[in-house]
């Protein structure tokens, strides 16, 4: 469809395609790389307190989140940016007042999908850099002149994970543009970048609570970088909207992030379950890719992607098919609960085996 009423700027935009988020509840969900766990018990008691605080506009610096960030990871509040519907407005902030430059910016062919999204919406130039064979990120491919560079880490869909010498060695050899690591999978078994923060003013480190944290209804997000680039993503987040984040999501935030058992008990769940998951399935002769994230990129030598999808869908369980040429045979599949795993498990063998 297309309209008369539209900008041409609305014409040339290809949006971003969400994971299926079904209506029906009898759906093993595997798609959308979210945590089988609910979020910490302390999340639901301090929201509640906050009920009766709603008729009040928020912080609009939700400061009582930047101390709690601030603690947890021991750097100043002035290194925070808190704000955002999620990780992903405030990456659209970051193209939009850190990427926009006269040389592309470059990230990885296969990334986070949302990345080409925005460079269209906000004019930014960029160009995609290939992955390995092994389908790794090669660092020294990014040795190069450039408008700015963006990559998770792990890399979504892939889950590969570069080690933090590997991001100081890049951010040593690029020093006059912005490098921005997405990381919201690290809490899954890789170590933050956010180490390298007092050593590097132009990196700028991006979390999410959506993954690790168990609120990804809640919409919240962080970043971490020298004052000067958290100045440049205020003004932009002060220019759209002052209130990004509300009460709620700012109390819950918080009482998620002073919780640390019970973050750090989620994760090695999850983390176990992803250990245990990724031998069965190469068992079951899958190629699967070593992942540091709650999800496991996977394909069959024998069987193409998009039809074990499929299958696996017209038995109540929903994992990710992408497009893409280079990785259509793949499957991602996120890390459920022990039974959800072993339920897909089961169905796999039958699929497989037992047809």
């Amino acid at each position: 469809m297309t309209s008369r009423y539209w900008s041409p700027l609305i014409n040339r935009l290809t949006p971003y395609i969400p994971g299926e988020q079904p209506k029906q509840q009898n759906f093993i969900k595997l798609n959308t790389n979210e945590n089988p766990y609910p979020p910490s018990p302390k999340v639901k008691e301090a929201m509640i307190a906050e009920m009766e605080r709603l008729r009040l506009y928020p912080d609009p610096n939700a400061d009582v989140l930047k101390e709690a960030v601030s603690a947890f990871y021991g750097i100043p509040v002035d290194h925070i940016f808190v704000g955002g519907n999620g990780s992903d407005e405030i990456l659209a902030h970051i193209f939009q007042g850190l990427l926009k430059h006269d040389l592309p910016i470059l990230f990885p062919d296969i990334t986070y999908s949302f990345y080409p999204v925005y460079c269209l919406l906000y004019d930014v130039s960029f160009e995609k850099i290939p992955l390995g064979d092994d389908f790794q990120i090669k660092i020294e491919d990014y040795f190069r002149t450039n408008g700015g560079i963006i990559f998770p880490n792990p890399n979504a869909p892939t889950g590969c994970l570069r080690p933090t010498s590997e991001i100081r060695e890049l951010l040593s050899k690029n020093r006059d543009s912005v490098i921005v690591i997405d990381e919201a999978y690290i809490d899954f078994g890789g170590e933050s970048a956010i180490s390298l923060i007092k050593d590097f003013e132009n990196l700028l480190v991006v979390q999410t609570l959506s993954k690790s944290r168990s609120l990804a209804g809640l919409r919240v997000g962080f970043a971490v970088g020298s004052p000067s680039l958290i100045e440049g993503l205020e003004r932009i987040k002060n220019s759209f909207n002052s209130y990004p984040l509300d009460r709620l999501a700012i109390t819950g935030a918080t009482a998620s992030i002073l919780d640390r058992d019970y973050f750090d008990q989620t994760r090695q769940k999850i983390i176990a379950s992803r250990e245990f998951m990724s031998q069965k399935l190469q068992d079951m002769g899958f190629v699967v890719l070593p992942s540091k994230a709650n999800f496991l990129f996977v394909r069959h030598p024998y069987h193409q992607g998009k039809k074990l999808q499929q299958l696996l869908r017209e038995k109540g369980i929903l994992v990710r098919h992408f497009s893409d040429q280079k990785i259509e045979q793949f499957l991602r599949i996120t890390i459920g609960t022990d039974q959800e795993c072993q339920t897909l498990l089961k169905t796999l063998q039958e699929i497989l085996y037992d047809r």
